[in-house]
């Protein structure tokens, strides 16, 4: 049996610790969501359209690249 990581300690090769890493992952996925939204806002507001379909266009592709993002990012860790 593998001995059990604790996810307070530091890798053993020496990288930030585990919680540090998805930590900073967070805020990249925060950014990311929100770039794209307030892209989507500017659009929206460029196109003078009624209906809030660029903010919702920004948004939602906004959180599928997040998503992206982080699931490649956990890929890397295995």
């Amino acid at each position: 049996m593998e001995p059990e990581k604790s996810p307070d300690k530091k890798p053993q090769n020496g990288g930030p610790p585990t919680w540090a890493k998805y930590m900073g992952l967070s805020f990249q996925l925060f950014g990311i969501i929100g770039g794209g939204t307030w892209l989507g806002w500017w659009v929206q507001q460029k196109s003078a359209m009624k209906f809030p379909l660029w903010i919702l266009v920004g948004c939602f592709a906004s959180i599928a690249l997040a998503f992206y993002q982080l699931l490649k990012s956990m890929q890397r860790d295995k």
